[in-house]
């Protein structure tokens, strides 16, 4: 499928597989759905920008509420980036940070280290757990 001018600039839905690869698809699509319903190692996005000859990892998130993965994915998708020998930053240019409400059991983004849950008001845990195996 062929993408317009307008769709390429934005960035990608990427998700890192539990083989290590990255895979693309276009912002609108769902972190599940561009990993086939499977578990993964890492999801968010990317955008890309024009550097000399190649092309580099520009942004990067774990912005995917499909998902909600831990900061501390960043390795992975950090070693599935290197894996392309695409350029990248040292860490999530945009890091989101996720829980999952003991209580209520909704998941949350946690803002400016707010740790209380925005549906019930319960106190959020300091370490990630949203882990649907967990």
């Amino acid at each position: 499928m062929e993408q317009s001018a307008a769709e390429l600039a934005e960035p990608f839905t990427f998700v890192v597989g539990m083989d290590g690869v990255l895979r693309l698809a276009p912002r609108r699509s769902e972190h599940v759905a561009c990993a086939g319903g499977a578990m993964v190692l890492g999801a968010g996005e990317i955008s890309f920008m024009r550097e000399a000859d190649r092309w580099i990892g520009g942004e990067v998130s774990n912005q995917s509420t499909g998902y909600c993965p831990d900061v501390s994915s960043w390795a992975e998708v950090a070693r599935a980036l290197d894996a392309v020998e695409l350029r990248r930053p040292s860490g999530f240019t945009h890091a989101v940070v996720f829980r999952r409400c003991p209580d209520c059991q909704e998941h949350n983004i946690v803002r400016e280290d707010d740790f209380v849950c925005v549906f019930c008001s319960s106190d959020l845990p300091a370490a990630w757990n949203v882990d649907p195996t967990a």
